[in-house]
């Protein structure tokens, strides 16, 4: 195996934040030495969610086991996903802040699947994956990621799951979502979807031109998600989707802090 040097574009903060919480879990645990150290190891778990290698290769490069580097990458991420907001603190902050609005926006993570798996397949995207909702900012920042479902579940079905529209009364917000959500908010009070239909008047086609552009941002959520190379195509447990999303969700929103 040959081995080389790379960069991570991620800040030096966001890696002392991580291995913070794993200081503080070993000494919970009673578990003072590691063949890592707590730097070392948030350090794995950065180039593993980023670049998206598989725990081979990454242990390889620091000299683990790729066992070790599945624990330690397992470990790491629960603790990111615990410190991912739930969705009412989160919209209640949004409202604190002063939001207008949110926007709302279903994602597909794919996944390594056979055509068997009918439940993961997504008829929308031709591809086997799981279904994370995601709810941002008018800037584009993420403000909640849902657990995950499988891929064949529709957006507005997702929501229900979830419960968003019962959260945003409670908030007293509006969301902006995608044709996806049409008829999930009967009364259109708080979830704001655009007209459908061919040959619509000039007026609707203007409406939703400026729908579409208050809608956009959230486009640039999932896109910070995606960015980090895991969630590409995830070649692990499909159930791990939502957990892996909130540690990355944590991570990426620490980032713009730190920077």
């Amino acid at each position: 195996m040959l081995f080389y040097r790379a960069a991570l574009p991620l800040s030096h903060q966001t890696l002392t934040f991580v291995s913070g919480l794993i200081r503080t879990h070993c000494r919970q645990v009673g578990s003072p030495w590691r063949r890592l150290n707590p730097g070392q190891q948030a350090l794995l778990v950065l180039v593993y969610l980023r670049k998206g290698e598989p725990f081979a290769e990454v242990g390889a490069g620091f000299e683990v086991s790729t066992t070790t580097c599945w624990r330690y990458v397992n470990e790491t991420v629960e603790l990111l996903a615990a410190q991912a907001p739930k969705l009412r603190a989160a919209l209640r902050k949004a409202k604190r802040d002063g939001l207008a609005y949110v926007i709302i926006d279903g994602t597909l993570i794919p996944i390594d699947r056979i055509a068997a798996d009918r439940p993961f397949y997504s008829g929308k995207h031709k591809m086997h994956g799981m279904n994370l909702q995601v709810i941002a900012s008018p800037d584009g920042t993420i403000l909640w990621v849902s657990g995950d479902l499988p891929g064949a579940t529709h957006d507005t079905a997702a929501a229900r799951i979830w419960q968003v529209l019962a959260a945003l009364r409670d908030a007293g917000l509006i969301a902006v979502g995608d044709k996806g959500y049409h008829g999930y908010d009967e009364t259109g009070n708080h979830v704001i979807t655009p007209y459908k239909g061919r040959n619509k008047p000039e007026s609707q086609k203007d409406a939703n031109r400026a729908h579409a552009r208050l809608r956009g941002p959230g486009e640039r959520a999932n896109a910070q998600l995606k960015s980090w190379r895991i969630l590409r195509k995830l070649r692990c447990c499909p159930r791990r989707a939502g957990q892996l999303a909130k540690a990355i969700h944590v991570l990426q929103n620490y980032e713009i802090t730190a920077g």
